[in-house]
């Protein structure tokens, strides 16, 4: 039996000898490699942080001290100290979720993969514990260097420096990256200590050699001891840390299990707020992680654990397309600039910084800042690009509404991974956006379906001066193009059936090949029906409230929120116009959403063709005949 496979509970790992610990440390490391590679997930930041868990798990007593993680990608090898070590259907329905989840164990707290939280969970939690009289236990934050650029972690660091009785360990694990290397100012802070020698151990020898001199040493010891904080400063410049009141220990090697198990002792029994700097590098121990220069495989697909590569190749997907017309874009436009929150290459920016460098601002995890400051950017000349995962757009709705919209500022936010991105669970899919953005005044929102109204709708949208746009996609390949039979005014008509068409069926964005499959089925079952992409869906189209006025019954097919999306927007737009068209909105019901397959979740929420055109057909049949006004109108519905 492994080492890993008699682990159970962390207090197994306080049996283990310094050299069992390192044996365990290998195994799990080959555990990662081969079980993530056969499912997919988050490799290189958990390859990164096994000692570093390791010493953590020895060190603390979870769940009674209380462990959160920010983020929660770098929670693997903590499952798999806490009993959890079926990794068979990772990120799968009905098995373990990429990230920590109450559900599967006590020793999880914090769910939510946006970073930059965990400081102010455990400062909470903190003050919980002294208000509660449970002052023996300890809170712990894990936190990547990464985190530490968003504008809420130092927040949450004000206020802790401000409980100098609360026992509170903030661990940096500082691998100089969050996805690609960390930036700004704080990441050159880091380097400069991730660089220096250790003064600790100068310290310690000078206090070994210089007090067994007798008087004279030990007064010179006194006087060098005197020095250490400004020695600190010259040496190793922490002040940023001890200068809001928090002790700092470190540098300290987070690869070596005995030294980042000193320093947790020190700073657990320090009984204050203490940061302990931990250096780590991602992807440690697989070389085609360590080789890897994009992410250190920060997030692989199903890939060969003996070279790395993918099982089989990516197909050219939506961030591919946006990658490419914004360069094209930014070739005619020399005003047009990019910004993003950490993420240049998932978002597809990095070609465009490759041609553009100076063009293009990474401002690291501080998605409020990017919004605002691309406001800024707007109002000085220049037409600023934000590119997203929808679900961080939520971090910056205040200041795309009060910074940007109240301004009218031209900008433009693509939203990378709309809708449905499922495996990642809850918190990653981009199913808000909307729903949120619908309230919005003056925001124009486009919805493409393929690659040619993806480039058209980019084109449209950086041409837009006097307000926000947004521009959001799925995750994922990108379908064949589904080119449009006509149009009606700006509203892409995609296919007609029968000869009085009574359904106008409405796709949004990707589903609007899911309204062609509708149409087709209504057609078989001899109902007639027009559908029709918008394209533009924020705001309704007087286009569109046309259209639907001339048909008997609505169908919006949406993957955003079915009752507050784009459905809803129509319905409203519908009464205002004093048209009694009922509208029935198929899209994602409003709750958090599980970890599963994308095709699993559309199969759940009756999101496939043939799902809605049974339903439509029997909404259809509960209408009067044709050319009769109906004993009992359909009342709008949703789902």
């Amino acid at each position: 039996m492994s080492y890993l496979e008699r682990i159970r509970r962390p207090a197994d790992l306080r049996r283990l000898s310094p050299a069992e610990l390192d044996v365990l440390a290998k195994e799990i490391r080959d555990f990662l490699v081969t079980a993530v590679a056969r499912t997919g997930g988050h490799m290189g930041p958990n390859l990164g942080v096994v000692e570093l868990t390791i010493a953590l798990h020895r060190v603390f007593d979870s769940p009674r001290d209380r462990v959160v993680f920010d983020t929660g990608h770098q929670a693997y090898v903590h499952k798999l100290l806490t009993g959890r070590q079926d990794f068979g259907d990772l990120r799968h329905r009905g098995g373990l979720s990429g990230y920590p989840s109450r559900a599967e164990s006590d020793h999880d707290i914090v769910e939510n993969s946006h970073a930059s939280t965990a400081l102010s969970w455990a400062d909470g939690i903190a003050k919980a514990n002294q208000l509660r009289g449970l002052g023996d236990r300890s809170v712990v934050a894990v936190i990547g260097d990464g985190a530490l650029t968003g504008g809420m972690a130092w927040e949450a660091l004000n206020n802790i420096a401000d409980g100098q009785d609360r026992s509170l360990v903030i661990v940096v694990n500082d691998n100089g990256r969050s996805y690609a290397p960390t930036i700004g100012g704080l990441a050159r802070h880091l380097d400069a200590l991730r660089t220096t020698p250790h003064y600790e151990k100068v310290l310690d020898w000078g206090k070994r050699t210089l007090q067994r001199s007798g008087p004279p040493g030990r007064m010179a010891f006194e006087a060098l001891h005197g020095m250490k904080k400004g020695l600190k400063d010259v040496i190793a410049p922490q002040g940023l840390f001890e200068g809001l009141g928090i002790k700092y220990v470190g540098p300290i090697d987070g690869h070596d299990i005995g030294e980042v198990e000193m320093a947790l002792r020190r700073a657990k029994a320090f009984g204050g707020p203490v940061i302990v700097h931990a250096i780590t590098q991602k992807g440690r121990g697989y070389t085609p992680a360590e080789t890897d220069v994009v992410d250190r495989f920060h997030a692989v697909g199903v890939i060969h654990p003996e070279t790395g590569l993918p099982v089989a190749p990516s197909r050219f997907g939506w961030t591919s397309v946006f990658a490419e017309e914004i360069v094209e874009i930014g070739r005619r436009r020399s005003d047009v600039v990019a910004l993003t929150a950490a993420m240049l290459a998932p978002v597809g920016l990095a070609p465009f910084a490759e041609e553009f460098p100076d063009r293009v601002f990474d401002v690291g995890i501080a998605e409020q800042h990017a919004v605002t400051s691309a406001a800024g950017m707007a109002f000085a000349g220049l037409h600023p690009v934000v590119a997203l995962y929808a679900t961080f757009l939520n971090r910056g709705y205040d200041q795309l509404l009060m910074d940007v919209a109240l301004h009218r500022a031209g900008v433009t936010f693509v939203l990378d991974r709309s809708g449905l991105t499922g495996d990642d669970g809850a918190s990653h899919n981009g199913m808000w956006d909307m729903a949120l953005l619908r309230s919005v005044p003056g925001l124009r929102l486009a919805a493409p379906r393929d690659e040619p109204t993806l480039r058209a709708a980019l084109r449209e949208a950086v041409a837009v001066e006097d307000g926000p746009t947004v521009v959001r996609y799925p995750k994922g390949a990108v379908p064949d193009a589904l080119p449009a039979v006509g149009r009606q005014g700006s509203v892409d008509v995609l296919a007609r059936h029968g000869g009085v068409p009574r359904v106008l069926v409405v796709g949004v964005g990707v589903m609007a090949h899911t309204a062609v499959e509708v149409g087709g089925a209504l057609d078989a079952q001899g109902i007639g029906s027009t559908v029709v992409d918008p394209r533009w869906v924020l705001p309704v189209a007087e286009d569109l409230v046309g259209l639907a006025r001339q048909h008997d019954l609505v169908v919006v097919v949406e993957d955003g929120l079915a009752n507050a999306g784009i459905g809803s927007a129509l319905r409203d737009a519908l009464a205002a116009a004093g048209a009694d068209v009922p509208v029935r909105c198929h899209g994602i019901p409003l709750r958090f959403l599980e970890h599963a397959s994308r095709a699993q979740l559309v199969e759940e929420f009756h999101l496939r063709g043939p799902d809605i055109a049974r339903e439509t057909a029997a909404a259809v049949a509960a209408l009067a005949p044709e050319g009769q006004e109906p004993a009992v109108r359909l009342r709008p519905t949703g789902r």
